[in-house]
C-alpha cells in the first residue's frame, strides 16, 4: 500500500501533548544552549522551568507515599483556591461539566469535581516520576486490574495495524508504559513540548519502556511507516478539531472531532482500541496506587454497517471515550474547550460556498 495520501492525513492528527494540558511557554528569552536534534535552543526561562520541575522530581522521589499525596492535595488546593480562576481556566472546566452532565451536575458538585481533577493531575505527575522504579513487570499483578484484556491481545496479535486511542483521562502514560513492559512497542504521537529540556525528559521517559515518540509536526512519514509495517500508534483523540472537523455526539452535544483517526483506520484497515488507565481507590501492599487498565471497545473498519464509515468510526470511538469518562469524571482534564467549534448551519455553508465561487 502506498503512502501518497496518508502523510496528509497524518499531518492533521490532533496536536495533543501526551502529558500536559498546555504548552510550556518561553520562546523569547536569551539563548543559553545550542539546539540539539532539530529542537529549539534552551533559553534562560527554559532552564528555570526545568530547574523547578527537577526540584519537584527530587522531592517526590524522596518523600513517603502519604507525604506525596499530601503534596498533590496541597498543590491542587493552591491551583483551585489560591490562583485567579482565569489563570486556571476554571470557567472553561465548569462550563464543560454543565454541558456534559446538565442539571444533574450541581454547582457544588462542579466545584468539587474541578478540585478533584487537579488532585488527580498532580498525583499523576508523581506517579510518572516514580514509574521507572515502581512499575515493574513482576509487580503488575498487584498494581493493575485488567478489563477486556483478551480483546486487546487479539487485536495486537492480529497482524493488522493498531491505533491505541485514549483521551486526557486517568493516567494515560501508565497505560502506554504497561504495553511497553509486555513487549508491545509502539509509536507515541505527541506534540513536541516548547521547552526542549522538558521535552527531552519526557522523551527519555517514554523510551524507557521501548516506545518511540513521534512528533505530530513533521512526523507523518514515521506514522505512515509504522502503519505500513503493521505496527501500532498511540494517540489521544479528545480535543476540538476546529471548523474542519467532523461533528459527532459527545455527551449529547455535537463536538468537532479529528477525521484523521478514522481515515487512517480505513486506509490501513487498522483496528482501533479505545483504552484507558483509571485510578482505583486502592493501594498495593507497598503503597503504590492500583489501576484498572481497560479496553472499552475495539473498532474494526471492516465491520462498518453504514454508508458513511468515517462518521460511524468517529462516533463509535467518541462514544466509547464518553462511557469511560462517565465512570470517573474527576479523572478527566476538563480545561480543554471540547465544544469550542459549532456546526455551520446549512444556510451559512451555502453562503460560504457562494463567496468562494465569487
Amino acid at each position: 500500500m502506498t503512502s501518497s495520501v496518508s502523510p496528509a492525513i497524518a499531518a492533521k492528527l490532533p496536536a495533543t501533548p501526551m502529558v500536559e494540558g498546555a504548552p510550556v511557554a518561553g520562546r523569547s528569552s536569551p539563548t543559553v544552549a545550542a539546539a540539539v536534534g532539530g529542537r529549539p535552543a534552551a533559553t534562560w526561562r527554559h532552564w528555570a522551568e526545568y530547574l523547578v520541575f527537577r526540584s519537584l522530581v527530587a522531592v517526590v522521589e524522596g518523600v513517603p507515599l502519604r507525604a506525596r499525596d499530601a503534596l498533590a492535595r496541597g498543590l491542587a488546593w493552591f491551583i483551585h483556591r489560591g490562583l485567579p480562576r482565569k489563570w486556571t481556566r476554571y470557567h472553561v472546566a465548569a462550563d464543560n461539566l454543565r454541558q456534559a452532565f446538565g442539571p444533574e451536575m450541581t454547582e457544588g458538585r462542579i466545584d468539587q469535581t474541578i478540585h478533584q481533577m487537579w488532585v488527580h493531575l498532580f498525583r499523576m505527575v508523581g506517579e510518572m516520576i516514580l514509574m521507572p522504579r515502581k512499575l515493574q513487570k513482576t509487580r503488575l499483578a498487584e498494581a493493575i486490574e485488567f478489563r477486556n484484556k483478551g480483546q486487546v491481545l487479539r487485536a495486537m496479535a492480529s497482524g493488522r495495524p493498531v491505533l491505541l486511542l485514549s483521551g486526557h483521562y486517568g493516567n494515560w502514560e501508565m497505560a502506554i508504559s504497561v504495553f511497553g513492559l509486555f513487549g508491545f512497542r509502539m509509536g507515541l504521537v505527541a506534540r513536541d513540548l516548547d521547552n526542549p529540556l522538558l521535552h527531552r525528559w519526557f522523551q527519555n521517559f517514554r523510551r524507557s519502556t521501548g516506545h518511540v515518540q513521534i512528533g505530530k509536526n513533521g512526523g507523518s512519514g514515521q506514522m505512515v511507516r509504522q502503519l505500513e509495517r503493521r505496527g501500532s500508534l498511540a494517540l489521544l483523540g479528545d480535543q476540538d478539531a476546529g471548523g474542519s472537523g467532523l461533528f459527532v455526539d459527545f455527551f449529547g452535544r455535537p463536538a468537532s472531532t479529528f477525521k484523521s483517526i478514522g481515515l487512517l483506520a480505513l486506509e490501513y484497515q487498522a483496528l482501533i482500541c479505545v483504552g484507558y488507565a483509571r485510578r482505583l481507590d486502592e493501594t498495593t501492599a507497598l503503597g503504590w496506587p492500583r489501576f484498572e487498565l481497560g479496553c472499552e471497545e475495539v473498532i474494526d473498519p471492516r465491520e462498518c454497517e453504514t454508508s458513511d464509515p468515517l462518521r460511524e468510526i468517529t462516533q463509535k470511538y467518541t462514544a466509547a471515550l464518553e462511557r469511560v469518562i462517565r465512570r470517573a469524571p474527576e479523572q478527566y482534564f476538563w480545561v480543554h474547550r471540547r465544544w469550542k467549534s459549532v456546526p455551520k448551519t446549512r444556510e451559512k455553508r451555502l453562503r460560504d460556498k457562494a463567496k468562494r465561487a465569487a
